[in-house]
């Protein structure tokens, strides 16, 4: 599919417009995000009873009073925790979408974990919630895996490939070199057929991605840019970007 211009029509909130009084990846950061303009980027994982929830860590303690691995509890148990610095529980992406429905595009971050048995279920839950939806969306993970399952299911939708330098990234995901190489040069491109790509803004320009902006035409966006400096610099090297820290 040729790439939508909403894909690039508006700076990206990375996890809503949060602040003091918006969590990340919360109901009152997207509406703050709308209420601005601006695209809307979240993270989604599956519960224990396999509900897409928007939510960014593997475990809890760093948002909620809470602690231990969000996919060990139930979406309902999950509805009882509050988010630290508001008053609202962890959305479901179900409850996300209806918020927004449709005024702003959005942008999923699937996680994997780079656990394989977690792809098919976090795909097709994904995908089950997005039917029926009308508004833009884009999903994308720096797991090509998790792209070309989601891609399979929602072949009519946007997907993006999430990298950067996996050779220098700290605390980086547990691969091998080879497989981190593949991972920073996109040697996937040929089976996920990202339709975006969203790079490191520290680590562009890059030459894969610069190479498939110039000769594809693939948008490419740059994350996470949180300083006027930085939007400078993916301004000369990027199309648009996900930012957080300041209203661009």
């Amino acid at each position: 599919m040729t790439a939508p211009d909403w894909l690039t029509a508006r700076p990206i909130a990375h996890r809503g417009l949060y602040g003091s009084d918006a969590p990340e990846n919360s109901i009152a950061a997207a509406e703050a995000a709308i209420a601005h303009g601006y695209a809307i980027e979240v993270d989604l994982q599956l519960s224990a009873d396999r509900t897409p929830m928007v939510f960014h860590d593997a475990t809890l303690e760093r948002m909620t009073s809470a602690d231990g691995l969000l996919a060990r509890r139930t979406s309902e148990e999950l509805a009882e925790l509050t988010l630290r610095g508001g008053s609202e529980p962890i959305p479901a992406l179900e409850r996300l979408l209806e918020a927004v429905a449709g005024r702003v595009p959005l942008f999923l971050e699937l996680k994997s974990g780079w656990r394989r048995e977690a792809l098919p279920a976090l795909a097709e839950e994904t995908a089950a919630v997005l039917n029926g939806y009308d508004g833009p969306v884009a999903l994308m993970s720096f797991d090509p895996e998790l792209v070309a399952a989601s891609r399979r299911l929602l072949p009519e939708r946007p997907h993006g490939i999430l990298a950067c330098d996996f050779a220098s990234a700290p605390g980086g995901p547990p691969l091998s070199v080879l497989e981190r190489f593949a991972l920073t040069h996109l040697l996937h491109a040929p089976r996920t057929r990202p339709n975006f790509i969203a790079y490191a803004v520290s680590d562009l320009p890059a030459v894969v991605p610069s190479l498939a902006r110039r000769i594809y035409g693939t948008p490419l966006l740059a994350w996470t840019v949180r300083t006027g400096v930085e939007r400078a610099h993916a301004e000369k090297t990027a199309d648009q970007i996900i930012f957080e820290g300041f209203l661009p």
